[in-house]
């Protein structure tokens, strides 16, 4: 008499069983941990960042004839954290200084730490040196120096953190638009309009 094999189906039932059960435990905790995370976020309610241009000037302003600016920006810029429990990291911010489509300077902030409720001030000391401008540029911006000030864009780029107690977030991308800020051909800051800046996280 011919052994009889042994159903495959009995072997195959239990590892399927198995396999069932982890995905439904690992799906699980994904969710648990997302509610988790979600309530903590919705107890907290995060306010939006508030960046704004204060001042801004420029300085030993030089067009020559071949379309090459050379010249110094004073800006002085200001980021607030409204938030009663969230402070943040900036671990990394890059400045951009723009006219007409134009990046005519570049610029960098230490990393820092922003407390809750807090309101930090940066000068902003950028230059352009030696910066070759397209003619039509150039034109413009002669156009606009008779008036005694220039419609620039500052833009920021950040990689950030948020600190709850002692849980720290991942990293995030914030950007930073100032525009359009009116800058003036002078030390003096009379005049001058704030610039309430877009912020997107």
């Amino acid at each position: 008499m011919a052994n009889a094999k042994p159903p495959t189906q009995a072997v195959a039932r239990p590892q399927s069983k198995l396999i069932r059960v982890i995905a439904i435990v690992l799906l699980a905790l994904i969710v648990i941990v997302g509610l988790a995370i979600l309530i903590v976020w919705l107890t907290i309610k995060p306010k939006k960042l508030v960046y704004s241009i204060d001042d801004g000037s420029i300085h030993n302003y030089n067009l020559s004839n071949a379309n090459h600016l050379n010249a110094t920006y004073n800006f002085i810029l200001r980021a607030y954290n409204p938030n009663k429990k969230v402070s943040i990291y900036y671990d990394k911010v890059d400045i951009v200084v723009m006219y007409d489509d134009d990046t005519i300077s570049r610029g960098t902030i230490d990393p820092f730490y922003q407390p809750k409720r807090n309101a930090t001030r940066f000068k902003l000391n950028l230059a352009s040196h030696d910066v070759s401008l397209r003619e039509e540029v150039a034109r413009d911006l002669k156009v606009e120096r008779t008036s005694g000030r220039v419609e620039m864009v500052v833009n920021l780029k950040a990689r950030i953190r948020f600190k709850v107690g002692v849980w720290k977030s991942r990293h995030y991308h914030m950007k930073v638009s100032c525009a359009p800020i009116m800058v003036h051909f002078s030390t003096s800051s009379k005049g001058f309009q704030r610039t309430i800046c877009d912020v997107d996280i």
